[in-house]
């Protein structure tokens, strides 16, 4: 058996590859891992599960409910609520372990399952090996320590999630943005709620699309995937600027008051200045992935902020964080992590925190964003071809050197397997858009010819 974690969790597409049975005996084996210390001295340990609108997430959610249940882990249901959400009760609420059913940005049929540990942290690679373990064990015929009679866990449902989410971004704001006309596009995901009555307690006067969940439509042509939607409505309804968040809202991208794209990158920018501006920056220092565009490495450098760059994967940005005592990292795609008020990317809190950054200024947001120049990036999905060899074919590597001899000092080459979908993308920079172009086709061409 491969491995079943990526680098969010473990995902699939559900009742094929993630199915009910798979769902209830990762629970039951996260249960004997995460919450087999909350059971001495006769504390019963307890879990938090949430979901994302995707039809699919009703059946993995009762399948991961019932696993819990069996293993003697009280759960208590919040519903439909982001990721970051499960992450905040999970720790407010002292919970032993967390879980969340999205496959975030990806399309419909698929979804996915997230744990998180007490305090609601994301696992090292070492839990998630373990819960493997302890899964493989038992598939393969070793029985489970199931509890019986009063020891099964009970069930019910947390309604006040909701409330004590939102109380929560608005206690944590710097200020308020009274003023302000926002355009949200929710993805018809885990948000619909949750940001829309954020914006508004905010003071903002808010304007929402894709904000009607039916199970199936999720990310379906919207949310921080697909801006153009975004654009249209923030120049339609004259709005100073716009908000799209992916399916579980652990992402944030925006759209200027004139319909340009903002991401993560210059979503960082803003936000690093604005924290060293209030002195929560620390070590005057940002963590970013190697996937960033070079303009914010060179922006980062001339307003003499530190910048410390990880894997791709915002789970890697965050041990960095926590390793070092950092205060704010991200990713290019939105991911952006404020480590003294969320335990991981928060869409939700991302957005606010740049809309009270222009409320604060009365500068636009393009006006905030100009603090980098975006070098020409070309990012290409190689999909249908072996990703576990992108780092060991010769053949590609030769093609990678001969890239990077041709571009210089002025552009940059990075290839790298997904971690949650069956590709490999290939991003280049140059200063010129068309010598980007050129040479990752070249590059995307010679991974399909290397690998597939």
């Amino acid at each position: 058996m491969g491995r079943l974690f990526g680098t969010d969790g473990v995902r699939g597409v559900a009742n094929a590859d993630l199915t009910a049975e798979l769902a209830l005996g990762l629970s039951v084996a996260a249960a004997h891992v995460l919450a087999e210390a909350g059971t001495f001295e006769g504390h019963r340990p307890t879990a938090v599960v949430g979901r994302d609108p995707r039809a699919s997430g009703e059946f993995l959610e009762a399948a991961v409910v019932a696993g819990l249940a069996s293993a003697g882990v009280d759960v208590l249901r919040v519903g439909v609520l982001p990721t970051p959400a499960v992450a905040y009760l999970t720790g407010d609420l002292g919970a032993d372990l967390g879980v969340m059913l999205s496959a975030s940005h990806n399309a419909m049929p698929d979804n996915g399952i997230k744990f998180f540990a007490r305090g609601g942290h994301k696992l090292a690679d070492e839990l998630e090996d373990r819960i493997e373990a302890v899964y493989e064990e038992h598939r393969t015929g070793a029985p489970w320590d199931r509890p019986t009679g009063a020891g099964v866990g009970r069930v019910s449902d947390y309604d006040e999630g909701f409330d004590k989410y939102v109380a929560h971004l608005l206690a944590v704001l710097p200020n308020r943005i009274d003023g302000l006309k926002v355009v949200l596009d929710e993805a018809h995901g885990a948000a619909s709620r949750v940001s829309p009555e954020a914006f508004a307690r905010a003071g903002a006067e808010v304007i929402t699309i894709g904000a009607d969940p039916d199970g199936l439509n999720i990310n379906d042509g919207c949310g921080s995937t697909h801006l153009g939607l975004l654009k249209a409505a923030v120049g339609e309804h004259g709005a100073d600027l716009g908000i799209a968040h992916d399916g579980d809202a652990d992402r944030c991208l925006a759209v200027d008051g004139a319909g340009n794209e903002v991401d993560g990158d210059q979503i960082l920018a803003v936000l690093a200045l604005a924290m060293r501006e209030a002195g929560t920056l620390r070590g005057d220092t940002v963590v970013a992935t190697v996937m960033s565009n070079l303009g914010f490495k060179l922006a980062m450098e001339r307003e003499g902020v530190q910048l410390v760059q990880t894997a791709v994967g915002d789970r890697y940005v965050l041990e960095s964080m926590k390793a070092e005592g950092y205060a704010l990292g991200g990713e290019q795609s939105g991911h952006v992590i404020v480590l003294d008020h969320a335990t991981t990317g928060d869409g939700t809190l991302t957005g606010l925190m740049l809309a009270a950054r222009v409320a604060a200024t009365g500068r636009s947001l393009a006006d905030l964003a100009g603090v980098m120049d975006r070098l020409p990036q070309v990012l290409i999905n190689v999909p249908d071809v072996d990703k576990a060899r992108v780092n060991t074919s010769m053949e590609l590597a030769g093609a990678v050197a001969e890239a990077e001899r041709e571009l210089g000092a002025t552009g940059r080459v990075l290839l790298r397997p997904s971690g949650t979908e069956p590709l490999v993308r290939v991003m280049v920079e140059a200063a010129d858009i068309e010598q980007a172009r050129s040479v990752a086709g070249r590059l995307a061409d010679a991974v399909k010819s290397a690998l597939g």
